[in-house]
């Protein structure tokens, strides 16, 4: 285990074995994302997509909240000084929410508070969520003048298109319990078990081979949207049928015992 490092931006990094945890540790703006805090968070998701040690990430945040989404104030006071405002897709890089989903190092979201606005947008853009009883989970942006344009692009993929409608439209928030029964949060447990479970759950992912988990996760995700015949002749990533750790699995499943991934 690494000591955690905490940037100027209030992410916090620490590495646990093959697990990376990002921590959102602004609890006094409810973890808003300021921009200097989404550059800090792909500047580290690229590292883990370039570490071969990484083998799966968790975000969380610190505090009562997970995410509020991103940093209104900071967007009023550039508003006051006049500064233009520019739309998700007309800025120069990537945003958050695609290097995210770029990623294939599995990423879980430990939501121990409310994910709202572009932090439940930031929860939606991870594979895999684990939330806390009775949190708000939405996207209010309708009343507020905003677009949310990942989640309205996302969230009707993930849950029944009316239910997905209705919550963009109205901007009112669902429960955890809400999203685990449609499927976009993968389970409910106390506040306290939210993080371990999803530290838990990460190692169980980083103790199978990297190469096979990494393949999964892109070709998942790049097929996620072609037709069957296409999907599956796609070739993406490193091919784990070739790999050095395809017939290490092998001789140890047969061997009975753990196998040591070399990740090649």
């Amino acid at each position: 285990m690494s000591e955690p490092q905490r940037r100027e931006s209030g992410l916090v990094t620490e590495t646990r074995g093959h697990v990376r945890v990002l921590t959102l540790d602004r609890p006094e703006r409810r973890n808003a994302l300021s921009t200097a805090l989404q550059a800090d968070l792909v500047d580290e998701l690229l590292a883990c997509a370039e570490d071969a040690d990484v083998r799966a990430v968790v975000v969380t945040g610190n505090g009562p909240a997970f995410c509020a989404g991103f940093d209104l104030k900071e967007i009023r006071e550039r508003d006051q000084r006049g500064e233009p405002f520019r739309p998700p897709m007309n800025r120069p890089g990537r945003t958050l929410f695609e290097v995210l989903g770029e990623t294939y190092v599995p990423v879980i979201a430990a939501l121990g508070g409310h994910a709202v606005a572009g932090g439940f947008e930031l929860a939606l853009a991870c594979d895999i969520r684990i939330a806390a009883p009775g949190i708000k989970l939405g996207l209010p942006e309708a009343t507020i003048g905003m677009g949310a344009n990942y989640g309205s692009v996302v969230l009707p993929k993930r849950i029944p298109t009316g239910i997905a409608l209705e919550m963009l439209f109205t901007g009112e928030y669902v429960t955890s319990e809400d999203a685990a029964r449609w499927g976009l949060v993968n389970r409910v447990v106390p506040v306290e078990e939210v993080l371990p479970a999803a530290l838990a759950l990460a190692a169980r992912i980083a103790a199978n081979a990297p190469l096979s988990v990494r393949r999964m996760k892109e070709t998942a995700v790049k097929g996620l949207e072609l037709p069957l015949a296409a999907a599956l002749r796609l070739d993406v990533g490193p091919n784990p049928y070739l790999s050095e750790d395809r017939r290490e699995g092998i001789a140890a499943y047969l061997e009975k015992r753990p196998p040591q991934w070399s990740g090649r």
